[in-house]
């Protein structure tokens, strides 16, 4: 058992998710790992981990169904790990209250930050306050920017944070407020047309 944290890490792809797991475990997480979401409902049942790492694009069950299930039921964070950044999934992703939306081709060096990030915001949020999922949508916001800058500049995670920041101080405003104008733009343009 590991002090460092319980993770799920959830890929059909075999590389990826064989790549995942290895990168975890070797900077000292417990890692469970699943190949569809099914089994990923199941083992999150079980094992309860701290924080799932979600594709989103799946056989069976998708990445939003089993982050729909782990919120509702189980009141487990997680985040999705994506080669998709469409106005569609971004919208998807805020609606559901993903701690973090990475997108892929990803380095397990990408990733680890982004997770121990996550667990120790979560751990650091006192006992009687709102349920996890309270605490990660309060998290969402910047890091669904700066995944959609990511795909959309294919810039690195460091990189896309920079843009946000920098964008944000030439507006005058804070990054969460840039952040959630950046997605509300977003929203607006995958809404279908009327008609």
């Amino acid at each position: 058992m590991s002090d460092k944290g319980k993770i799920l890490v959830v890929d059909d792809d075999r590389l990826v998710l064989a790549t995942l797991t290895h990168g975890l475990l070797k900077a000292g997480y417990e890692v469970i790992e699943a190949d569809n979401g099914d089994d990923a409902i199941l083992l999150a049942r079980e094992h309860r981990p701290d924080l799932a790492l979600l594709d989103i694009r799946m056989e069976g069950k998708s990445g939003f169904d089993v982050a729909d299930y782990l919120r509702k039921f189980l009141q487990m964070p997680f985040m999705f790990l994506s080669a998709f950044a469409d106005d569609e999934t971004v919208a998807k992703v805020k609606e559901l209250g993903a701690v973090d939306y990475l997108v892929k081709p990803l380095e397990v060096r990408q990733i680890l930050p982004a997770v121990e990030a996550a667990l120790a915001a979560l751990r650091a949020r006192p006992a009687t306050s709102a349920p996890p999922e309270a605490a990660v949508e309060a998290m969402s916001p910047v890091a669904i920017a700066v995944g959609v800058l990511m795909h959309r500049n294919s810039l690195s995670r460091s990189a896309a944070l920079a843009m946000l920041q920098s964008q944000a101080r030439e507006d005058g405003r804070d990054v969460d407020d840039h952040a959630l104008r950046l997605i509300e733009a977003l929203e607006l343009l995958a809404r279908p047309p009327r008609g």
